[in-house]
């Protein structure tokens, strides 16, 4: 052992880089790159285990909800690693985030090493010199209330969608999942889109004019009618979702009534009736946490709330920000006298209360951990002073944290605002009254250094005020007194639509998800992201539109598992998880109840177990039906939603009329009337062709996510669905599959053929065998165009008809010649980002078959979905490359058998 070494373990490449950094000589900074031990595949157990307590979730449901761990395939080179260099430490400390994550982290690696020298928990918000020597100076013990909290959430969502899952595979599709948050966000984002197919448009008109006050050189100004004859002139919030107004004491102006007003008040004298000012005041918002910072990002910088949390990430482990999951806006007062001294420094010493801000966090839940999100230190830099240190997303992400943290300890904006009615009778008699309204900002106060953004509202055209704002902040009305004449102008009759209930966009997801208290904002990222992968949720524009397949998952559980699904319950769930992680519930118990029930047979006391067994006979077509309308239905096949005409005459063969729907239409824009036009005209994308000769069935030509293709529709299997569900699922797998093929792109959709499309389909051609290695070659046609497969050798073929011209000796003169990837010529990388300092060689962006990667000619790691190639920083490439290259599998060896692993807390039971 070398004397005096300490080791120290925290999850990330770039954190241990930057904390190797301040500690220097005599310390080891090791990354475990995130878990390394978790909850197997039941498929993965040891054989004599899948018939035992651990079989079906890895965890004894009857001996205390005992998990079952084991060490990640891709994380056993990563232990050996972190064993060895332990063996060669006299101290360990584990220095992973401060949160539950952070403490199972800390645990499984202290189960895992098994270590025999001292052990320190060491925990810090902040990566600065100063935090990392605190840190050192005050460590502690494993806190393992944190540890039973995140199993306890582990085990609920394993028994949650290894219950729930199969029923969504037997009765909607296979590969679709379910979870405690995932599907509620399903749920809240299906329930708007109801919301708005339910929705009826009403018309409604206003009156708006111009108007100066006479003899005087004062501006003029516009007002909108507001009253008539006493009464409220009717607006959009006045009508329901039905298109029926709330109540009758409102004037609802049509066409003719309001093009009448502007006729009648043509020659009509106009003055002021009331004029009322009052002091404007706002205060700034409050720090971010993590919902609050996700919600800003999307709003103003158009980052997704995965893109935000990576961004973040990097800010943080590279020292820049405090800890980013947090759901507190406190900040300390450190913190506070930073923000106030800068704020003092770059606008002037009143622009600074004369106390400090204090924020409380209004979120349902909020645990209060931590500080807010804020620069790192006790002096905070400036974006002008990191600007040259970080890449567009992490510098445009700095910057709106540390503009949010600066503004937070500055003062009030301060102001005056007036609002004036104005009054004339029409020349049928009728009493009018008009209104306008305006702020005038006096002192900007934390305008000057930022200003929170807001959600679009579905009647931000109505608001009366103005609303001041930091780059416009002076909607000012001209001085004028009550009896001053006016003189009118431009009085124009407007006709309006009311919207239906806006979208979700991720900010306003995020922000529904927190006000009920439904998972936790450390997660949201993760939930969106999974929602949109399982296609249930794909986004247009900033919104957030539900696909037909999450309108089936939805109903299933919202019929079967109601309670699960429930805002309510999740939200109180949440509160129970929290109330184990502060020592004032028992885990295994609250597992037990929510697993098994409360034992007295009441419906309410039911638990998820028997809620599962007793579940019934689920009708699989009624629950992938929805009605359109006039005997239209629309339903979620195997293949994707279509349309299906009950009421129409059936064909000769009895079949009903049907047509795929486009993807691109959202599902409250398929009405009766576009239903009726996409089963009458056939649309382009998908064409039924005929019907293969042999197989006997029928081809179509669709047009999918990666062009035209065509394929061919099978029945759907028989499953027997007295097999369990695991045999279920294996015998779909192993179900035929349907014939697919790209079009050549000399074909549209519009001309292929019956004949053509079969040719397609014949494809892979068999060209001949390799005479040297006896391997089969085959002419293919795949995304990126024709080409040769010999074994796992490609080779890129010239044109499309070469698939079915090319011989056997013109594919060996191919194969004979050097390899030089899909084009003629080897294609230049698409960026060079400089040396890698592991391998020492050039890094580079590059185009693959599977979309962009970064490389260093010895690891590829393709690039996420919020990195693009002209995004990514060189500091990125290489935290890439450092965790592809420790996910690498390790060397087989003879598995070894491991006892389950409970936490201590388990333990004493």
């Amino acid at each position: 052992m070398s004397a005096g070494r300490k080791l120290v373990i925290v999850e990330s490449p770039a954190k241990a880089r930057t904390i190797a950094g301040y500690l220097g000589e005599g310390y080891d900074v090791e990354a475990s790159v995130g878990h390394i031990r978790d909850l197997p595949q039941p498929s993965e157990l040891p054989a004599d285990m899948k018939k035992g307590p651990f079989g079906k979730f890895a965890v004894d449901v009857d001996n205390g909800f005992a998990p079952y761990y084991v060490v990640d395939a891709d994380k056993k080179k990563k232990v050996s690693e972190l064993k060895k260099l332990l063996k060669d430490s006299d101290e360990l400390f584990l220095a992973t985030d401060e949160d539950r994550e952070g403490e199972a982290i800390a645990w499984h690696l202290l189960q895992e090493l098994k270590p025999k020298v001292p052990v320190k928990r060491m925990v810090f918000h902040e990566i600065t010199p100063e935090a990392i020597q605190r840190a050192l100076e005050n460590t502690r013990e494993l806190d393992d209330r944190l540890v039973d909290a995140q199993e306890t959430r582990r085990i609920l969502d394993r028994l949650y969608g290894y219950e729930v899952s199969p029923v969504l595979w037997r009765k909607v599709r296979q590969g679709l999942s379910a979870g405690r948050v995932q599907s509620v966000a399903t749920r809240l984002v299906v329930e708007r889109e109801r919301e708005r197919m339910a929705f009826v448009a009403a018309d409604y008109w206003d009156v708006t004019g111009t108007f100066a006050v006479e003899d005087t050189a004062e501006p003029s100004f516009s007002a909108r009618l507001t009253s008539v004859d006493g009464r409220r002139v009717a607006t959009g919030r006045d009508f329901l979702d039905t298109g029926q107004l709330r109540g009758a004491d409102v004037a609802h102006l049509d066409e003719a009534r309001a093009t009448a007003l502007v006729a009648g008040l043509a020659d009509s004298a106009f003055s002021v009736a009331s004029l009322e000012t009052k002091p404007y005041t706002r205060r700034p918002a409050a720090p971010f946490t993590t919902s609050t910072l996700q919600q800003e990002a999307s709003r103003k910088l158009r980052m997704a709330s995965r893109q935000t949390m990576r961004t973040a990430q990097g800010l943080y482990e590279n020292g820049y920000i405090t800890y980013m999951r947090t759901d507190s806006s406190s900040l300390s007062s450190q913190a506070i006298d930073a923000a106030r001294r800068q704020a003092s420094e770059l606008y002037g010493a009143e622009y600074i209360p004369d106390a400090p801000r204090v924020y409380a966090s209004k979120a349902k839940g909020a645990q209060e951990a931590h500080e807010a999100i804020r620069p790192a230190g006790d002096h905070f830099r400036t974006p002008a002073q990191v600007a040259k240190e970080l890449s567009g997303d992490q510098f445009r992400l700095y910057e709106l944290i540390w503009k949010r943290t600066v503004a937070s300890q500055m003062a009030d904006a301060r102001g005056q605002t007036a609002s004036v009615r104005l009054g004339a009778t029409a020349s049928d008699g009728t009493d009018v009254l008009f209104s306008a309204s305006g702020t005038v900002i006096t002192f900007r106060g934390f305008l000057a250094a930022y200003e929170e953004g807001r959600d679009v509202s579905r009647y931000a055209e109505e608001a009366e005020e103005p609303a001041a704002t930091a780059e416009k902040d002076d909607a000012r009305l001209p001085k004028m007194a009550e009896g001053d004449p006016l003189s009118a102008s431009d009085l124009t009759a407007d006709g309006h639509r009311t919207s239906p209930p806006p979208r979700y966009t991720e900010a306003s997801l995020v922000k529904a998800l927190e006000e009920r208290g439904i998972g936790r904002p450390s997660t949201y990222a993760a939930t969106i992201s999974v929602i949109q992968d399982r296609g249930y949720v794909t986004g247009r524009g900033q919104a957030l539109v539900p696909s037909w397949l999450a309108f089936a998952v939805t109903r299933l559980l919202e019929e079967n598992f109601d309670w699960l699904v429930d805002y309510d319950f999740t939200a109180e769930m949440e509160e129970d998880l929290d109330a184990i992680a502060a020592g004032d519930k028992d885990r295994v118990a609250w597992l037990s109840r929510f697993y098994f029930g409360d034992g007295t047979g009441n419906e309410e006391g039911e638990g998820l177990r028997d809620l599962v067994a007793n579940l019934g006979d689920i009708d699989a077509r009624e629950v992938n039906s929805i009605p359109i309308g006039e005997g239209i239905v629309l339903r979620v096949g195997r293949y994707g939603p279509y349309l299906e005409d009950s009421a129409a005459e059936p064909a000769e063969d009895g079949t009903t009329r049907r047509t795929s729907v486009p993807e691109e239409l959202a599902p409250d824009e398929l009405t009766v009337a576009k239903a009726r036009e996409l089963l009458e005209t056939q649309p382009e994308g998908d064409q039924v062709l005929g019907t293969d000769p042999v197989a006997g069935t029928p081809i179509v030509a669709r047009n999918g996510r990666y062009g035209p293709y065509v394929t061919e529709i099978l029945p759907d299997p028989e499953i027997d669905t007295s097999l369990s569900a695991a045999a279920q699922k294996r015998a779909l797998a192993a179900a035929p599959k349907p014939r697919t093929a790209s079009l050549f792109k000399s074909m549209s959709l519009q001309t292929i053929t019956l004949d053509e499309a079969l040719t397609l389909l014949s494809l892979p051609r068999v060209v001949g065998v390799d005479p040297e290695t006896g391997t089969e070659i085959t002419a293919q046609n795949g995304r990126y165009g024709p080409y040769l497969k010999k074994g796992t050798d490609s080779r890129t073929l010239a044109s499309e008809e070469a698939l079915f011209t090319t011989t056997l000796e013109e594919a060996l003169a191919i194969y004979a010649q050097p390899k030089r990837g899909r084009g003629a010529t080897a294609a230049p990388p698409l960026r060079e980002l400089g040396d890698d300092p592991t391998s020492e060689k050039p890094i580079v962006v590059k185009e693959g078959r599977f979309g962009a990667y970064v490389t260093d000619g010895v690891t590829n790691r393709t690039l996420p979905r919020d990195l693009t190639p002209e995004t990514i920083t060189r500091e990125q490439a290489i935290e890439l490359l450092v965790e592809k290259r420790a996910s690498a599998p390790a060397k087989k060896k003879a598995p070894a058998r491991r006892a389950p692993a409970k936490s201590k807390a388990a333990a004493k039971k």
